[in-house]
């Protein structure tokens, strides 16, 4: 798998060091951070800053593994040769994720690694008097949002974690850390985002030069979603609320993955690649998304090694209404080599022509405006009913991929046609895992996988080359709702970092 992750070094709890623009955290001490006098001034933040932008690039690279691949909607084309994968990423598709996994040990550790960085410069910030200068509040709410995000998305995977709102500055502070409750993660989240809400210009504020940083329209929607989550419609419904009116759907859905077209109206945040070039800051999904040895067919380049990951499921190709156009945007069932017709389904949304082998110039959606209406669809439905509005925000989505308005629903039926929409408009954004995590008890989505899973079993999306299923795989169990702590983590916190149950 190809790694995006610019190169950090990292000791115990990940307590880090970054460079942007040259060595400007010197490590004295192996047991302390010092950063000397830098965030004195605007562009010593700004570089800091842009420095974090870049740790999310690596973040954003994996997170199909933990957001897709776990789920129904995606699967592998497995190498028959080279078994290397079978305990790191294949796992996440079987279900027999160990707490050893190298995946689940590199997540953690970039997602804290970027959260020490994040807090540092906050707490600089502070220290140094800048707010109220400068763009200093702006990239404040950058910050804030990007703590947000990542403990959002942490508190998903781990239930409770590790909540840390200050720089650590020493390896022994980071040994008695205790894992933080959930209720009192998302407070943090819901803080950060109200706050960053508050700081951040609408994006239609940024000068050319600063497009596709963070505006208010992601803090806001980010906060809506937590909101969601929580069950509390009411304000995830007036947060949404303050989105309206800045972004608008895109009339064709394969124009919203163009990097032709980047940061567009329908953006609300992408993270940011530059391609056709040798700067380190391309993307590569299309290799990864591309099925194994298909020699180039779909990515052009035929020396480039394509991943054979995050594969369309049958169960998600057999999800598409007829006539709905975001099937022929977002994958395709296989392709023609020599005149022979493979049938290997991989996903088109991020393949794109490009100038260099293996540096394609395709950004990521993180949040975009069609998610914000399936989201107030949805809140309204679990607050008052299918109201009109609830259907003219669902409708409007299905209008735009080709599809027929709903009506008539009672609001069980509703719900399950918003999931629906957003199984379909959503694939392979890393929303799945998330959302079935919202739509279904932990019974009902132990029950939902392990159907999916025996299909599987049964008739594989992708042909096995002959490699045997193994006893335990697609054996989906409730305690693994909840990804396992990393044992790297456990046995450098000596004690004082619990694993989750039954790993």
């Amino acid at each position: 798998m190809k790694k995006y992750l610019r190169t950090y070094f990292v000791f115990t709890m990940s307590i880090v060091s970054f460079s942007c623009t040259g060595d400007f955290l010197e490590i004295d001490d192996p047991n302390s951070v010092i950063v000397g006098n830098f965030y004195s001034n605007e562009t010593e933040v700004e570089q800091a800053l842009n420095g974090i932008y870049g740790q999310l690039q690596g973040i954003i690279g994996g997170q199909f593994v933990f957001n897709e691949l776990i789920t129904d909607n995606t699967t592998i084309h497995l190498n028959a040769q080279d078994r290397g994968q079978v305990d790191r990423i294949e796992a996440f598709e079987t279900w027999t994720i160990a707490s050893a996994n190298v995946n689940i040990d590199q997540m953690y550790s970039g997602y804290y690694n970027s959260l020490h960085n994040i807090n540092t410069t906050l707490a600089r910030i502070k220290e140094s008097g800048l707010q109220g200068t400068g763009k200093i509040d702006q990239y404040t709410g950058e910050l804030l949002f990007l703590r947000a995000y990542y403990y959002y998305n942490l508190v998903h995977y781990f239930g409770p974690v590790i909540l840390l709102t200050e720089p650590l500055e020493s390896v022994g502070g980071s040994r008695t850390l205790t894992r933080s409750s959930e209720e009192d993660t998302y407070n943090q989240v819901i803080a950060d985002l109200t706050e960053a809400s508050a700081l951040l210009p609408e994006k239609q504020a940024y000068p050319g030069s600063d497009i596709g940083r963070v505006p208010k329209g992601a803090a806001l929607t980010l906060l809506g979603k937590v909101f969601l989550t929580l069950g509390r419609y009411g304000e995830a419904i007036t947060e949404l609320d303050k989105v309206l009116g800045n972004y608008s759907l895109l009339p064709g859905y394969e124009d919203i993955f163009d990097p032709n077209n980047k940061n567009h109206a329908e953006s609300i945040f992408e993270v940011q690649f530059l391609g056709g070039n040798n700067l380190g800051e391309h993307s590569g999904f299309a290799y990864t998304f591309a099925p194994l040895f298909s020699n180039g067919i779909i990515t052009g380049f035929p020396a480039v090694a394509t991943g054979g990951f995050n594969m369309p499921t049958n169960d998600l190709i057999n999800d598409y209404e007829p006539g709905d156009l975001r099937k022929d945007a977002s994958l395709r069932e296989g392709y023609t080599d020599n005149g022979t017709f493979v049938n290997i389904p991989y996903i088109i949304k991020y393949t794109h022509e490009h100038a260099l082998p293996g540096r394609t110039d395709t950004n990521w959606p993180v949040l975009r405006y069609a998610d914000v209406l399936l989201m107030l669809a949805e809140a309204i439905n679990e607050q008052s009913g299918p109201t009109g509005q609830a259907y003219a925000y669902l409708n409007e989505v299905r209008n735009r991929a080709g599809l027929s308005s709903l009506s008539g629903l009672n609001t069980a039926s509703f719900r399950e046609a918003v999931f629906h929409e957003r199984r379909i408009e959503l694939a392979f954004e890393n929303h799945r895992w998330f959302d079935v995590r919202r739509q279904y008890s932990n019974a009902e989505l132990v029950s939902l996988f392990n159907r999916h899973g025996q299909d599987e079993l049964e008739s594989p999306t992708i042909d096995r080359s002959g490699v045997p299923f193994g006893g335990n795989d697609y054996d989906f169990q409730e305690y693994e709702i909840l990804f396992p702590i990393p044992d790297s983590q456990i046995s450098l916190q000596r004690g004082s970092l619990r694993q989750n149950p039954e790993y």
